[in-house]
Protein backbone atom coordinates (compact mmCIF):
# COMPACT_ATOMS: atom_id res chain seq x y z
CA UNK A 1 0.00 0.00 0.00
CA UNK A 2 1.35 3.39 -1.01
CA UNK A 3 0.53 6.81 0.38
CA UNK A 4 1.67 10.17 -0.94
CA UNK A 5 3.09 12.36 1.75
CA UNK A 6 2.99 16.12 1.19
CA UNK A 7 6.48 17.09 2.29
CA UNK A 8 6.13 20.71 3.38
CA UNK A 9 8.99 22.16 5.38
CA UNK A 10 6.71 24.80 6.94
CA UNK A 11 4.71 22.10 8.74
CA UNK A 12 6.28 20.61 11.85
CA UNK A 13 4.62 17.42 13.02
CA UNK A 14 5.67 15.65 16.19
CA UNK A 15 5.95 11.96 15.43
CA UNK A 16 4.02 9.59 17.63
CA UNK A 17 5.95 7.04 19.58
CA UNK A 18 4.58 3.55 19.00
CA UNK A 19 6.41 0.74 20.75
CA UNK A 20 6.91 -2.66 19.15
CA UNK A 21 4.57 -4.18 21.75
CA UNK A 22 1.87 -1.63 20.94
CA UNK A 23 2.21 -2.43 17.24
CA UNK A 24 2.01 -6.17 17.99
CA UNK A 25 -1.20 -5.56 19.93
CA UNK A 26 -2.63 -3.34 17.17
CA UNK A 27 -1.84 -5.98 14.52
CA UNK A 28 -3.44 -8.72 16.64
CA UNK A 29 -6.57 -6.62 17.11
CA UNK A 30 -6.66 -5.80 13.38
CA UNK A 31 -6.50 -9.52 12.55
CA UNK A 32 -9.32 -10.17 15.01
CA UNK A 33 -11.43 -7.44 13.36
CA UNK A 34 -11.08 -8.82 9.83
CA UNK A 35 -13.80 -11.15 8.50
CA UNK A 36 -13.12 -14.67 9.77
CA UNK A 37 -13.33 -16.17 6.27
CA UNK A 38 -10.42 -13.95 5.15
CA UNK A 39 -8.19 -14.75 8.12
CA UNK A 40 -9.10 -18.44 8.23
CA UNK A 41 -7.92 -18.84 4.63
CA UNK A 42 -4.38 -17.62 5.33
CA UNK A 43 -1.91 -20.47 4.88
CA UNK A 44 1.88 -20.33 4.97
CA UNK A 45 1.91 -16.55 5.58
CA UNK A 46 4.11 -14.66 8.00
CA UNK A 47 2.69 -11.34 9.19
CA UNK A 48 5.39 -9.09 10.54
CA UNK A 49 6.47 -5.47 10.80
CA UNK A 50 9.58 -3.40 10.26
CA UNK A 51 10.38 0.19 11.12
CA UNK A 52 11.09 1.07 7.48
CA UNK A 53 11.06 -0.69 4.10
CA UNK A 54 14.49 -1.65 2.80
CA UNK A 55 16.07 0.10 -0.17
CA UNK A 56 15.56 -3.11 -2.16
CA UNK A 57 11.85 -3.25 -1.31
CA UNK A 58 11.40 0.39 -2.32
CA UNK A 59 13.26 -0.13 -5.56
CA UNK A 60 11.41 -3.33 -6.45
CA UNK A 61 8.06 -1.60 -5.87
CA UNK A 62 9.12 1.48 -7.86
CA UNK A 63 8.48 3.83 -4.95
CA UNK A 64 9.28 7.43 -5.89
CA UNK A 65 10.39 10.26 -3.60
CA UNK A 66 7.48 11.61 -1.59
CA UNK A 67 5.61 8.30 -1.57
CA UNK A 68 5.45 6.14 1.56
CA UNK A 69 5.29 2.35 1.37
CA UNK A 70 2.99 1.39 4.26
CA UNK A 71 2.86 -2.36 3.76
CA UNK A 72 4.03 -5.07 1.39
CA UNK A 73 2.93 -8.55 0.37
CA UNK A 74 5.76 -10.74 -0.89
CA UNK A 75 4.89 -14.21 -2.08
CA UNK A 76 2.80 -16.24 -4.47
CA UNK A 77 -0.88 -15.24 -4.44
CA UNK A 78 -3.41 -18.04 -4.07
CA UNK A 79 -4.65 -17.43 -7.61
CA UNK A 80 -1.18 -18.25 -8.99
CA UNK A 81 -0.51 -21.41 -7.00
CA UNK A 82 -0.72 -24.85 -8.54
CA UNK A 83 0.04 -28.47 -7.58
CA UNK A 84 3.78 -27.67 -7.60
CA UNK A 85 3.30 -25.27 -4.68
CA UNK A 86 4.84 -27.36 -1.93
CA UNK A 87 7.65 -27.00 0.61
CA UNK A 88 8.11 -23.26 -0.03
CA UNK A 89 9.10 -20.54 2.40
CA UNK A 90 6.14 -18.63 3.82
CA UNK A 91 4.70 -15.65 2.01
CA UNK A 92 5.36 -12.45 3.93
CA UNK A 93 3.16 -9.50 4.79
CA UNK A 94 5.15 -6.64 6.27
CA UNK A 95 3.65 -3.56 7.88
CA UNK A 96 6.01 -0.56 8.00
CA UNK A 97 5.62 1.30 11.29
CA UNK A 98 7.38 4.61 10.66
CA UNK A 99 5.79 5.35 7.27
CA UNK A 100 2.36 4.81 8.84
CA UNK A 101 3.32 7.11 11.72
CA UNK A 102 4.39 9.74 9.18
CA UNK A 103 1.05 9.73 7.34
CA UNK A 104 -1.20 9.72 10.44
CA UNK A 105 -1.65 12.39 13.05
CA UNK A 106 -3.18 10.50 15.97
CA UNK A 107 -3.20 7.07 17.55
CA UNK A 108 -6.75 6.31 16.34
CA UNK A 109 -5.70 7.24 12.78
CA UNK A 110 -2.57 5.10 13.14
CA UNK A 111 -4.63 2.11 14.31
CA UNK A 112 -7.09 2.52 11.43
CA UNK A 113 -4.27 2.82 8.88
CA UNK A 114 -2.60 -0.35 10.21
CA UNK A 115 -5.94 -2.17 9.90
CA UNK A 116 -6.49 -0.85 6.39
CA UNK A 117 -2.92 -1.68 5.32
CA UNK A 118 -3.11 -5.19 6.75
CA UNK A 119 -6.39 -5.85 4.89
CA UNK A 120 -4.84 -4.46 1.69
CA UNK A 121 -1.84 -6.80 1.88
CA UNK A 122 -4.00 -9.81 2.79
CA UNK A 123 -6.13 -9.02 -0.26
CA UNK A 124 -2.98 -9.30 -2.41
CA UNK A 125 -2.43 -12.77 -0.90
CA UNK A 126 -5.89 -13.70 -2.22
CA UNK A 127 -4.85 -12.41 -5.66
CA UNK A 128 -6.78 -9.14 -5.70
CA UNK A 129 -5.27 -6.20 -7.60
CA UNK A 130 -5.33 -2.58 -6.41
CA UNK A 131 -8.45 -1.70 -8.40
CA UNK A 132 -10.47 -4.56 -6.90
CA UNK A 133 -9.18 -3.88 -3.38
CA UNK A 134 -10.30 -0.24 -3.59
CA UNK A 135 -13.71 -1.32 -4.91
CA UNK A 136 -14.14 -3.58 -1.87
CA UNK A 137 -13.04 -0.89 0.58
Amino acid sequence: LFCQWPHNSSILIRMMNVSDQELNDILAAALDDLPEKRVRGLRNVLITYEDEPSAGQLQKQGVRHGIELLGLYEGIPLTQRNAAYNMVIPDRITIFKNPIIRVTRSMPAFIEQVRKTLWHEIAHYYGLDHKRIHELE
